[in-house]
């Protein structure tokens, strides 16, 4: 917005400030060059108040409307659950103010459709927190596929599994596993991610399949997920998501005509390419607050004109696949 150009700061509202600001984002809004955190909200009065108390910030509110229409408020960053960023973003886009929404977008394509038709119809920048877009951990596998470090790509595939956890086992109610808020259960809150991730280093996705079942049956949501797709340049991929295995595994593995890349979506391990000429493994460490980088780059494109990798357009495709996996 040129509005925004042609300010010294622009001032940000959080709305939801739970567990994912406190370290993750939060602070990444606080230490941006030229980005201020203003205000907060939370329907909890005293949790509000003792974040802004603790992050330093000067204002809460307990109704998201009073800080979206707060004049003082240039743009929002929305961090509840997935079942209420389209109430939510719809909101903002009707105040006519910038946004990033947490990811997923929303917990259905239709649902980020209609976030993204908002914006666009007001022709408002609309940020989803696909932050590993802009972790230079990913960015360097991005640079070894771009050199033709491995020649051409053939094929993805993905791996991730865990063991259900004690909140999982005391079948106490968790947002992340309700099948009203995210029908794929961790598919949705973690899988997202990485196939977003796929889609910026290989090229969109063509046709997605999938089949999804509820095997421990401790929730409402699936818990076990198997797909394969197709990216529009020919590539194929495939992936398995189970969330009651013996153990935790994260492997990624690119396979080209010349070698192959393997590395984690969410394990800071070492990433490793191999190739004619040997091994090459670099260790990339993730900063403390690991939308850093993320922010930095919505800043970027608010002041600088640059283009943000994680916009409402790539985010809404990385829903579209989500509902054709799980045949939503």
């Amino acid at each position: 917005m040129d509005k925004l150009k042609n300010q010294k700061t622009i001032r940000w509202g959080i709305i939801g400030c739970g567990a994912v600001t406190e370290v993750k984002s939060g602070p990444a809004y606080q230490q941006t060059e030229d980005f201020e955190l203003v205000a907060v909200m939370r329907r909890d009065a005293e949790k509000a108040k003792d974040y802004a108390r603790r992050h330093g910030v000067p204002k809460y509110y307990t109704k998201a409307a009073d800080l979206i229409n707060d004049p003082e408020v240039d743009a929002v960053y929305i961090a509840t659950p997935p079942d209420t960023h389209k109430y939510y973003a719809l909101k903002v886009a009707q105040a006519g103010k910038p946004c990033c929404v947490e990811k997923p977008m929303a917990p259905s394509y239709s649902d980020s459709l209609a976030i993204y038709n908002a914006f666009e119809e007001k022709s408002l920048p609309l940020f989803v927190a696909y932050y590993r877009r802009s972790l230079p951990r990913f960015i360097k596998i991005k640079e070894w596929i771009s050199h033709g470090e491995i020649g051409d790509i053939r094929h993805i595939r993905w791996h991730l599994s865990k063991p259900a956890n004690q909140l999982d086992l005391s079948k106490k109610y968790n947002w992340r596993t309700d099948g009203k808020i995210a029908p794929g259960g961790y598919f949705d809150d973690l899988a997202s991610h990485g196939l977003d991730l796929f889609t910026w280093l290989l090229g969109d996705i063509e046709k997605a399949y999938g089949i999804s079942v509820n095997q421990q049956e401790l929730y409402s949501a699936k818990d076990a997920v198997t797909a394969c797709w197709l990216h529009k340049n020919g590539i194929t991929g495939e992936g398995s998501w189970n969330f009651g295995a013996a153990e935790r595994q994260d492997k990624v593995e690119i396979l080209g005509s010349k070698g192959k890349i393997l590395f984690s979506v969410f394990q800071e391990d070492a990433q490793e390419m191999q190739n004619a000429q040997g091994t090459t493994r670099v260790f990339v460490e993730n900063p403390k607050h690991i939308q850093k980088y993320h922010v930095k780059n919505i800043r970027d494109h608010l002041i600088e004109g640059k283009t943000h990798p994680s916009h409402g357009s790539s985010a809404l495709h990385s829903s579209w696949v989500m509902d054709e996996i799980l045949g939503l």
